[in-house]
């Protein structure tokens, strides 16, 4: 149930109530009849003043709070609205799809091929061919990805009936895109009718039969195991399962310092620097489609279609850009945010060499705490390769503008630091007394105590000679 028919039976009449009576917030005052008899004529009374008013029933918080949530989902989608610009209502005409009679049936199909100069955005798509699969694996934390040939890669992206998932979902629109040469082919097969399914899902077998691997967007997730699921509804054999990169989650971990989301429209915006314009909202998509079945001209899906276009060109822009940005290591890219993403990347994949690089440019282009987190990393970086002064140096500069919660886990790792290795037990002292925070009480405790018993043992074993 939406928010506004929710709305509506909040703000209904209550049991009892007539059909169709409209609820009052303040109760009615009832009428006083007159009682003194026409022939009898009373004084005047003196003017009192007016009773005060009964105060205002209180509205049921749930209700407000619905009102409230409908205020800011109306502010959300007039910012979606003015993002994309105004849609433009294509002429009425025939659906922008041509059948083709294939083995297995008529299938409606919509294709276009892109010349190896065009870009999406600030990236071209022919770049998306320059990747090397072991740096692939590496970004994706996929192993089994460093043997796959990238020439023959397939972009996959679906539009469907819904996101509720199980059954009743059904992919109307399957786009595909594959290099041909260095020129991108896009190639959406859309299903005209429900119920006949099984010659697109062949037509798609196929192509994936010819492919070496799968890249999607959130695609491990929705679109490959919906399709998978429609294969066996419609008694058609599943193609084999091909290796699968899945961008959503590259993205996830290389942009989550920037704190605005991984929604691929923001990182087209913000990554690539695409501003679609005249774009259909996704959650419009299933309406326009059922449309559509009821007899609508063909032609309201072509925002649709284009809308699916983009997302495919997205994956093609976005993993050449990955790629190229991870193989820089740092010398590319002004965001620290994203710097500090890659490190962390690098550090999962031991790539250490790598992570190391990320992190020195990350906290060379921030003092915040983007740039405390990239010295911490790089102090772990160096205390790996046994490079303790330098450990601590950048965990001293990290301390220098450190936020209140980000100080207590420096102190620990410089008292350890300390304690460990550089064997300062004074200072190792100093700092195991600062960080509270981050480490229990009777574990804090128990290192207090253990460098107190040090440093006693040590001034009993070395008294200072003033004679000598």
């Amino acid at each position: 149930m939406d928010l506004k028919r929710k709305l509506a039976r909040l703000g209904g009449a209550g049991p009892g109530a007539k059909p169709g009576a409209k609820p009052s917030l303040a109760p009615e005052a009832p009428e006083v009849e007159a009682s003194v008899a026409p022939e009898v004529r009373a004084p005047p009374a003196p003017v009192e003043a007016p009773p005060a008013e009964a105060p205002p029933k209180e509205l049921d918080p749930r209700l407000v709070a619905l009102r409230r949530m409908l205020g800011e989902w109306a502010e959300r989608q007039q910012t979606a609205v003015a993002r994309r610009g105004p849609a433009v209502a294509p002429r009425p005409g025939p659906l922008p799809a041509e059948p083709r009679t294939t083995p297995h049936g008529v299938v409606h199909v919509a294709e276009r091929v892109l010349p190896p100069d065009h870009c999406h955005g600030s990236a071209p798509l022919a770049e998306a061919l320059d990747v090397e699969s072991p740096l692939v694996a590496s970004l994706a934390l996929q192993p089994g990805l460093a043997g796959v040939d990238f020439q023959r890669m397939l972009f996959l992206d679906t539009e469907t009936t819904g996101l509720a998932g199980g059954t009743g979902t059904v992919p109307f629109l399957v786009g595909l895109a594959w290099f041909e040469g260095r020129s991108l082919k896009v190639h959406q097969l859309f299903l005209r009718k429900l119920g006949e399914e099984a010659p697109m899902l062949r037509v798609l077998a196929e192509r994936m039969a010819e492919s070496s691997c799968l890249v999607t967007f959130n695609g491990k997730s929705f679109d490959w195991p919906l399709l998978r699921t429609r294969f066996v509804l419609n008694r058609v054999a599943p193609p084999a399962e091909l290796p699968h990169l899945d961008l959503l989650h590259c993205a996830r971990r290389v942009f989550k310092y920037r704190g605005s989301g991984t929604r691929l429209v923001h990182l087209e915006e913000q990554v690539l620097g695409y501003h679609r314009v005249g774009d259909v909202d996704g959650s419009l998509i299933p309406e326009l489609y059922f449309r559509f079945l009821r007899g609508a001209e063909g032609s309201a899906l072509t925002p649709v279609l284009e809308h699916n276009v983009n997302d495919l060109l997205l994956l093609a822009a976005l993993l050449g850009v990955l790629v190229r940005r991870f193989r820089a290591s740092g010398t590319e890219g002004k965001d620290p945010r994203d710097l500090l993403g890659f490190a962390g990347v690098a550090l999962r994949a031991r790539d250490y060499e790598r992570a190391h690089a990320f992190a020195r440019a990350a906290a060379a282009g921030d003092t915040g705490a983007v740039g405390v987190e990239a010295l911490a990393l790089a102090s772990r970086l160096s205390r790996r390769v046994g490079d303790d002064q330098t450990a601590a140096a950048n965990l001293q500069r990290a301390l220098a503008s450190a936020r209140t919660e980000q100080a207590a886990p420096l102190h620990l790792s410089l008292a350890k630091l300390y304690e460990h290795d550089l064997k300062d037990l004074k200072r190792a002292l100093h700092h195991a007394r600062l960080c509270s925070p981050a480490e229990g009480p009777d574990a804090l405790r128990r290192r207090v105590e253990r460098l107190e018993r040090k440093l006693s043992r040590v001034s009993r074993e070395y008294p200072l000679d003033f004679g000598t």
